[in-house]
């Protein structure tokens, strides 16, 4: 129906967006097909014309968008294959004139235009169309549409479901390796430095996975299988040990790791040497040298080294009791040792990997931090040890000054702070080795999403915090300082009062410890924060001098105070954790394989071997790579045509491999949708089903002589939509593969090596295709395409197309040409049709009485109708609709405001005769591969005929064993044409196959059935 419409000049306006929207394959051919045909450049399209006001779609939806928003993989194939383009979407922040008057002219429309260019850019079927490497561009996609959720909040929704496709897109495609072969070419991909089977893994992919924050990806089944394999590399069967012997295995190797470190160090490319650089191994050894800094810090805060000295009785009784110029003791230069081999482990990892990458890390800041102030507390111990060695000099007696008379920000004493703080620091450390455990996986990260939800916290009570610090500190300033005086004062015996430089503990305890409350701006804040814990109460407001109304303001004040920070928001702060733990807790396998991944990779081959403090020591290996003498790589040796040509061929493997897992994805998504539940279409199907078997039960009634006239007879056709879309898939040799662009095509030639016994004709097949793609003539139309490769529906470009928009353009100008020769009478009939008259309900139910009598009266007739009468007689317009293929001269159909029968308009494309054609069905089914001819073909093969016998208008017959020509059929059914003449219409009649869908008129395949 659609491609008549077509054919006689209807407008399609928003037609194939429809189609699209409906995903109606064939409409959509047949509508791009006409577009190509009357657009003009410089134009809009037909879609484009329809008013805005009334589109059901906006005005930036276009064929390529519309199909990408359906994920139709078939309407997208078409549309690429044409050459139709989608345009990128500019950066949110872009101040081109383009964006600046779009946004001037309507904002929320260039935002929505925005949202549903990237909607199509999500769309799986588009990427994997596309993309020659449909996961890099999946991860790049997802993180852009993050940035632009955090950029325009107003669409963050919209951004985040998307980029939840493009992930799930990811872990689709990695779902259908189905080898370790496959699964290591796309983990090892990197352009830059290809991998080879063989080689040490890179896993470069999954690292930009990590770095993309594709945390399904990561924590996809298959790549975790690979990497645990990998981790337990070189301890066959530990994973299947009891936990007793586990607990062995693991204590061996904390208890000698530095045995193993000296090993590596003297003979690091031994057997033996090489065991410490698996990654298990390297594991242990490296927390085990982690611990042993934990526990020299330990024995460092408790002084074990004085204690021990004093126990053996080896102490210098002059060195008893002095307490300044002391030197650093053997803990704490081993302490230096140890912080020497963390600063160096840290600056190879940011060598390695850059500053941006390492900042990304958020426990390189807490090892940074520690690091740092190490640093610090040697530089001040330093300084403090010559500045007190000094002052001993000149003065013995101040080796023995105890702490307590020392200036308050003396260099020992803020070095034993900064000490105190770095030791924190380091047993936080100890937080990251959590990762590796199930158990505690789960808690450490919850932790780190805490810290978060506590910092936004605090900065909602930092000023709360500040706004109550001010104000009490301008309330209660004066009478706080009322108490300073009195706290520096002293008291003579005769009851003089007199200033003193150190507070009088003594007698004015009271003073010295209420001052402080709310003196200055400093001391306020730190009064509420510990009053959240109950170290302030009202007592502290029982200030020397205070009125009664001062103090009331400022007990309300205080009040006011705790309710807001105690009860709101300590509460809004344990609400926050809770749901940030609930969060967790709901993908914790996911987060917690994410982080235990990121662990895992820090320990592959690519980091350092010996821990901290033996990676400061030379090694073998350092001399050997020295002096170059270690094995150079073969790489470095193979010449460059070679690695040129061994990265084509690791490229194009890994093409190979992702072509194949599109080609599953999408055979996968195919099957899902066949094994979708019930839906209309498949209530269609059943109808059509039981239809025809009522028509066979009533055949085999009229076979038995049983009396059959009264029943209806009509027979209609209900094929349904999934069998609809196999045998169009079957008819054009649907290929499910990726758009295959011309620089694919060249190098897919190239990279075809010649067979050891190759036939000359396929030399010379391939060499002179080879010549043609490197043409200097495609090279030019390549570059013309490029500059006119903006188009929303592109151009047909290959011959079967071609040739169907030959049929369809002539079939057109055929009708076209007939509605201008018919006669002026019918012609103004169509040109002018007349309205329908005015009734008022009275004559409208005499109308419709008239029309039930009529329809009674042709219902009696047919009944005592016999064949030879039948034949006779002009076929009534209902006849006409179901019966038959209708006109294409439509010169001389009928108003539709005419009250009486219409007369039929004759045939299409025959001689007018007695009696119009008929649509018969043929019984036994024809060989399939031949297509059942359409409008157009009919049009087309009737202006070819009558092109070459200049004899009026040519017949085209479709009779039975008519010239001995093929008949065209489908494998389903065959709708022929009678044109026998008059003396042939006694001949009984076959039975009548009525159309009643133009959806079954099939076309012919491309490639054949197969």
């Amino acid at each position: 129906m659609t491609e008549l419409l077509i054919v006689m000049g209807v407008e399609p306006k928003d037609a194939l967006l429809q189609a699209i929207n409906s995903e109606f394959v064939e409409a959509v051919e047949l509508l791009l097909e006409y577009e190509e045909i009357v657009h003009k450049d410089g134009e809009p399209y037909s879609w484009e014309k329809v008013d805005k006001n009334t589109s059901m779609f906006t005005k930036d939806i276009t064929p390529l968008i519309l199909a990408a928003h359906k994920n139709n993989y078939e309407i997208l194939k078409i549309l690429l294959d044409r050459g139709a383009t989608l345009p990128m979407p500019h950066d949110v922040r872009c101040g081109c004139d383009v964006c600046l008057r779009e946004t001037e002219e309507d904002s929320l429309r260039h935002s929505m235009s925005r949202v549903n260019e990237y909607r199509a850019l999500a769309s799986p079927s588009l990427i994997a169309l596309s993309s020659n490497d449909p996961i890099l561009t999946a991860f790049q996609l997802s993180w852009e549409l993050r940035n632009l959720a955090f950029t325009e909040p107003e669409c963050r929704n919209e951004y985040m479901e998307l980029r939840k496709q493009c992930q799930q897109f990811a872990v689709d495609l990695l779902q259908q390796s189905r080898s370790t072969q496959e699964l290591l070419t796309v983990l090892n991909h990197d352009p830059e430095s290809p991998y080879e089977e063989g080689e040490p893994m890179k896993l470069t992919r999954l690292e930009l996975a990590i770095d993309y924050k594709q945390k399904r990806f990561v924590a996809h089944s298959n790549i975790q299988q690979l990497l645990a394999a990998m981790w337990y590399d070189g301890l066959p069967g530990f994973r299947r040990k009891p936990l007793l012997e586990k607990m062995i295995d693991l204590s061996k190797i904390i208890l000698i790791f530095p045995y193993y470190c000296f090993l590596y160090m003297i003979s690091g490319t031994s057997d033996s040497g090489k065991i410490i650089r698996k990654p298990f191994v390297k594991f242990v050894v490296h927390a085990s040298s982690y611990l042993s800094f934990l526990f020299v810090l330990l024995l460092v805060s408790q002084r074990a080294d004085v204690i021990l000295l004093e126990k053996l009785g080896w102490t210098d009784t002059h060195l008893t009791g002095q307490q300044r110029g002391l030197a650093p003791s053997l803990l704490e230069y081993l302490v230096l040792i140890y912080v020497a081999g963390y600063i160096w482990e840290e600056t190879c990892e940011v060598w390695k990997d850059g500053l941006y990458r390492y900042l990304k890390d958020m426990w390189n800041f807490i090892d940074f931090t520690r690091n740092l102030l190490y640093v610090l507390v040697f530089m001040l111990r330093a300084m403090a040890y010559y500045q007190q060695t000094a002052e001993i000099e000149d003065n013995p007696t101040m080796k023995m000054l105890g702490k307590e008379h020392w200036n308050a920000f003396d260099p020992q004493l803020i070095a034993e702070g900064l000490f105190a703080g770095a030791n924190v620091f380091s047993a936080l450390k100890l937080v990251h080795l959590f990762s590796i455990n199930p158990h505690l996986g789960p808690l450490q990260i919850s932790l780190g999403r805490m810290i978060i939800d506590i910092v936004k916290f605090f900065f909602i009570y930092t000023l709360v915090l500040f706004a109550f610090a001010c104000g009490l500190n301008q309330l209660l300033w004066y009478f706080t300082d009322l108490e300073r005086k009195d706290c520096y004062s002293t008291t003579s015996g005769e009851g003089m009062v007199f200033p003193s430089e150190e507070p009088n503990w003594v007698e004015h305890d009271s003073s010295c410890a209420k001052w402080r409350s709310f003196n200055n701006l400093f001391e306020s804040s730190q009064s509420l924060f510990w009053a959240s814990f109950g170290s302030t109460g009202t007592d502290a407001f029982e200030l020397k001098g205070i009125k009664s109304y001062t103090r009331f303001w400022g007990l309300l004040m205080f009040g006011s105070y705790s309710v807001i920070n105690v009860i709101v928001l300590l509460n809004l702060l344990i609400a926050m954790m809770s749901n940030s733990y609930a969060m967790i807790e709901e993908h914790s396998d996911t987060e917690w394989k994410f982080a235990r991944t990121k662990l895992w990779l820090s320990y592959f081959d690519d980091s350092p071997t010996l821990p901290p403090p033996f990676n400061i020591f030379p090694t073998t290996k350092m001399f050997l790579k020295l002096f170059g003498l270690r094995k150079i790589d073969k790489m470095r040796k193979d010449s460059l045509k070679r690695k040129q040509r061994q990265e084509k061929e690791r490229d194009y493997r890994y093409a190979a491999v992702m072509r194949a897992l599109v080609w599953r994805y999408i055979c996968l998504q195919h099957r899902q949708g066949d094994s979708n539940p019930v839906t209309e279409d498949d209530v269609n199907e059943i109808k059509g089903e039981i239809t025809s078997m009522r028509y066979e039960l009533m055949n085999v009634l009229d076979k038995n002589g049983m009396d059959t006239s009264s029943a209806d007879k009509k027979e209609k056709t209900v094929i349904g939509k999934k069998n609809q879309v196999w045998e169009r898939r079957l008819m054009k040799n649907f290929q499910l593969t990726p758009v295959v662009t011309a620089e694919d095509e060249v190098e897919l030639v190239r990279n075809v090596e010649s067979v050891e016994n190759e036939d000359p004709l396929d030399r010379f097949r391939r060499v002179a295709k080879l010549a043609v793609l490197n043409s200097s003539a495609l090279r030019w139309g390549q570059i013309i395409r490029s500059v006119c490769k903006e188009s929303q529906i592109g151009r047909c470009n290959n011959r079967e197309s071609f040739k169907k928009q030959q049929n369809l353009e002539r079939a057109m100008r055929e009708a076209k040409r007939k509605l201008m020769n018919a006669s002026p009478d019918r012609s103004n009939e169509i040109r002018n049709v007349s309205p329908m008259p005015v009734t008022e309900q009275s004559s409208l139910v005499k109308l419709i009485g008239e029309f039930t009598d009529e329809m009674k009266k042709e219902s009696d007739n047919e009944r005592y109708l016999t064949v030879k009468s039948a034949k006779s007689m002009r076929p009534t317009p209902r006849e006409l609709d179901e019966g038959r293929i209708p006109s294409i001269n439509v010169s001389q159909a009928t108003p539709v405001s005419t009250l009486r029968k219409p007369s039929p308009p004759p045939a299409p494309l025959k001689p007018q005769q007695d009696c119009g054609p008929r649509i018969f069905k043929k019984k036994a089914p024809s060989p399939t591969g031949v297509m059942q001819l359409t409008a157009r073909d009919l049009l087309a093969k009737q202006i070819d005929s009558r092109e070459d016998s200049n004899q009026g208008p040519a017949v085209y017959e479709l009779g039975e064993n008519r010239n001995n020509d093929v008949i065209p059929s489908s494998s389903s059914q065959d709708y022929l044409l009678d044109t026998r003449s008059g003396e042939d219409m006694n001949a009984p009649l076959r039975p009548i196959k009525k159309i009643d869908d133009v959806k079954t008129i099939k076309r012919q395949p491309s490639d054949g059935w197969m």
